[in-house]
């Protein structure tokens, strides 16, 4: 990865199922102050599979690779990973390189 280059990510997980409506709240909190307090986050998404919702996809686009750490040091992310640490059931991370992106701010 070159310096300057977006670092875009995809994080797969599974939520406990009893777990779920806690998670989703943590997560929302979580990426909406990521949103507001940190100028290079530019993209995080969730989204969960339709038959199955403890399966979380969120995808994350960061200006830069010292973004995405300066993220991972974040108050509120840290909050976030210890709320969430005993609803997770696994967690995969898998670094992408963009073909393609479009969005549309509504």
């Amino acid at each position: 990865m070159s310096a300057g280059e977006a670092y875009i990510q995809i994080a797969e997980l599974e939520i406990e199922p009893m777990h779920l409506e806690s998670y989703s709240a943590a997560l929302r909190a979580q990426i909406d102050a990521a949103i507001r307090l940190e100028e290079g986050v530019l993209t995080l998404q969730a989204v969960a599979a339709k038959d199955d919702p403890t399966h979380i996809t969120v995808f994350e686009i960061y200006r830069d690779i010292d973004t995405y750490r300066a993220h991972l040091e974040a108050p509120h992310f840290k909050a976030y990973k210890a709320t969430v640490e005993p609803m997770v059931k696994s967690l995969k991370l898998m670094q992408k390189v963009p073909v393609a992106l479009g969005s549309k701010a509504g």
